[in-house]
């Protein structure tokens, strides 16, 4: 066999050797890509924020705000409720055999308090606040991208970012704090509800326990994640949405691929932060 031959074959076969190594790398070029064209998009909104504090000139619609928070936010309120409600019946409900084994049934307020205002209450709202508004943004900007409204805009020298992602990221922080504290309190009161109908822990022995129990610093940490991950969701939806293609089919991967990130990203975002709180002794 000629050497031109030998070396083809060998050069070909360390090829197919190297593909899946390429495959991956290439990947992971993709993802960090994804991940600092996210970031970037979440600082340039937040930073138009802030210039629309400092600055008379730059200006925020408040219209396009307000009906962004009604979109996102306000129509959010009755399911978030009823999903935190229930999980509230359900931690209570859960407790209260192995507690009864101690004979500590009444600390079940304090347990429940301590987890919802921490991590349960922000990450319900957050989780839900994705499915019912992220998907949707992302669907609405695809949509527009499709449609080449995009171009329109920067056509007539108008910055999208300006005018359909800072609505809608705002928009989407300031409905995810507010979602959170509503998705806690809702899930406390659900809990105290079926302790005192359901499990005969007296209404002043619930409350006590929980006052006592759960601290300042537990409701002010799960309103701060609240407003991180309402950031995370306005970001990756609006990022996904931008980054359409393909017609009406990259609408529909968008839309999915928000609804995917968005939960991966509040659950790394929550454990980073749970990580810091506990390394400050906030906890």
């Amino acid at each position: 066999m000629p050497d031109d031959a030998v070396q083809s074959k060998s050069s070909g076969l360390i090829g197919k050797l190297l593909k899946p190594v390429e495959l991956t790398g290439q990947k992971f070029l993709d993802i960090v890509e994804h991940v600092g064209s996210t970031l970037w998009l979440a600082m340039t909104a937040v930073g138009v924020c802030l210039k629309a504090m400092t600055h008379r000139k730059v200006r925020i619609g408040r219209a396009a705000v307000v009906t962004q928070i009604v979109r996102v936010g306000v129509s959010s309120i009755l399911i978030v409720s009823l999903v935190s409600g229930a999980v509230g019946l359900i931690l209570a409900l859960q407790l209260a055999p192995p507690l009864d084994d101690f004979g500590v049934r009444d600390q079940l307020a304090s347990i429940i308090g301590v987890a919802v205002f921490r991590e349960l209450g922000p990450l319900i709202g957050a989780i839900v606040l994705t499915g019912f508004a992220g998907a949707s943004i992302a669907a609405e900007l695809g949509t527009m991208v499709v449609s080449e409204e995009i171009e329109a805009l920067e056509a007539h020298a108008l910055d999208p970012v300006r005018f359909l992602v800072v609505p809608r990221v705002l928009a989407a922080t300031v409905s995810m704090t507010a979602l959170g504290v509503i998705s806690s309190f809702v899930a406390i009161g659900a809990a105290l509800l079926i302790s005192i109908t359901a499990l005969d822990i007296p209404f002043a022995t619930y409350m006590n326990n929980t006052l006592e129990q759960a601290k300042l610093v537990d409701f002010i940490t799960g309103v701060f994640k609240s407003m991180i991950f309402g950031l995370l969701i306005g970001a990756i939806a609006c990022e996904n949405g931008l980054a359409v293609k393909g017609g009406a089919a990259g609408v529909g991967k968008a839309t999915t691929r928000t609804v995917v990130e968005c939960i991966v990203a509040i659950v790394i975002a929550d454990l980073i932060f749970t990580a810091i709180f506990f390394a400050l002794d906030l906890n």
